[in-house]
């Protein structure tokens, strides 16, 4: 997996937890700004945060772990959704989820060996209609079914040997 926080992203992060502390209440935009810049945080992040802006580092582990936009591990370039809404549910998306898990050897909220891709689970992503329904980066899939997701791997899989 590739190493997500070198110096030049450490030092963007001081100048953005710099400008962070001018403001009321800098605790949320710094972790937003650590989540954005290093693509998650980790403990050697947030006892930085915890040094630079005097919280205990339980607080913010605390609020890392609470809010499902925070990762404490790395997330992979691609991030594959399959909506567990009711609609999709009745529609087949625990199959869905399942065999993502199969073709990428994975559980849902892990990200494959090679750092590649993060599967998770959301509810509803607004397109019901064409439910079941997953997403790869944010381009949604609907009316899935197994096949297609094999194929949408197989497409992933390729691009990134390819790359």
């Amino acid at each position: 997996m590739k190493d997500h926080i070198c110096q030049e992203k450490l030092n963007l992060f001081y100048a953005r937890m710099a400008e962070n502390k001018q403001k009321p209440g800098p605790l949320m935009p710094t972790l937003h700004d650590a989540q954005t810049i290093f693509g998650y945080i980790p403990l050697t992040i947030q006892k930085i945060i915890s040094e630079e802006l005097g919280e205990s580092i339980a607080k913010i582990n605390g609020v890392v772990t609470f809010y499902g936009n925070f990762s404490v591990t790395p997330k992979g370039e691609h991030t594959v959704s399959v909506c567990l809404g009711t609609a999709c549910y009745v529609r087949g998306s625990k199959n869905i989820m399942e065999t993502l898990e199969n073709e990428l050897k994975i559980k849902e909220k892990e990200t494959t060996p090679d750092g590649e891709i993060t599967l998770v689970a959301t509810r509803c992503i607004g397109a019901c209609g064409l439910a079941p329904v997953f997403s790869v980066d944010g381009a949604i899939h609907g009316n899935a079914n197994v096949s297609k997701v094999k194929d949408i791997i197989k497409e992933l899989k390729e691009a990134h040997h390819e790359a």
